[in-house]
C-alpha cells in the first residue's frame, strides 16, 4: 500500500515550464524537469494533467504520463510541448523516481495564470525564460 511507502524528502528538483522561438521566431512553450542534485535519478514517471473550474463547468485535459530510466545529475529533460491555451488551468506534474533503492514523489502544480510574461524569469540550466517550480 502506498502508506506504507517511505517516500524521501524531495530536493533539487524543479519543474520549469519555458519558453524559445521556433524557426519562425514565434514563441513555443515546452515542460522541463530540473535535477539540480549531484546524483542521477532513474525510473523517472511523470503523470501531467490539466484541470480546473471554466464558467462554472469542471474542465479536464488527458492525463499524460512519462517515462525516462535516467536523468543524469546537473541536467535536465524535455517533458512535454505545451499549449498556452491551458495556461489559465492548474497544471500538475506528479513526478516519482529512485535514487538507489529509495523512491520519491511529489506534485507539482502552476495553479492559473501563474505561467505568464510577468513571471519569467531566467533559467540558467536551460538558457531560457521561464516558470521555475520548486
Amino acid at each position: 500500500m502506498k502508506k506504507d511507502i517511505d517516500f524521501g524528502l524531495v530536493e533539487g528538483i524543479s519543474i520549469a515550464v519555458a519558453t524559445s522561438p521556433d524557426e519562425l521566431g514565434a514563441p513555443t512553450w515546452n515542460v522541463y524537469l530540473i535535477n539540480n542534485n549531484a546524483h542521477a535519478l532513474t525510473n523517472v514517471l511523470i503523470a501531467s494533467t490539466g484541470y480546473g473550474v471554466i464558467d462554472g463547468a469542471e474542465v479536464k485535459t488527458s492525463t499524460l504520463r512519462h517515462m525516462f530510466e535516467q536523468v543524469e545529475a546537473k541536467s535536465f529533460v524535455q517533458i512535454e510541448p505545451i499549449d498556452p491555451g491551458i495556461f489559465h488551468l492548474n497544471n500538475e506534474y506528479w513526478v516519482s523516481y529512485y535514487v538507489g533503492n529509495n523512491i520519491y514523489d511529489k506534485k507539482f502544480i502552476f495553479v492559473p495564470e501563474s505561467i505568464t510574461e510577468d513571471n519569467l524569469i531566467e533559467i540558467s540550466m536551460l538558457q531560457m525564460q521561464g516558470v521555475l517550480h520548486s
